[in-house]
């Protein structure tokens, strides 16, 4: 049940286009879970090591492994590194 429904708040983050949203690129050697808080909801987006996701087509709160809390308007190219948030 968990599953479907994160699944559910999922697939319109993922369905935006990748034009605006934000990237965000694992380095580190494991999977990391970020908290996306967009429009009031809040997700928890696992990226996998060395993958890439795209997120916050429309501006979001991302909250990395370290529990730093980033503003994102969508456009940005962030990296994660050793939990930490690297925003270029």
């Amino acid at each position: 049940m968990m599953a479907r429904f994160a699944a559910v708040l999922l697939v319109p983050l993922l369905a935006a286009p990748a034009a605006q949203a934000a990237s965000v690129t694992n380095t580190d050697p494991a999977a990391v879970v970020l908290v996306i808080t967009e429009s009031g909801q809040r997700v928890e987006v696992v990226v996998d090591a060395g993958a890439s996701e795209s997120l916050c087509p429309s501006g979001c709160f991302m909250t990395t492994p370290d529990g730093d809390r980033i503003g994102l308007d969508g456009g940005e190219t962030i990296d994660i590194v050793k939990g930490s948030a690297v925003v270029k």
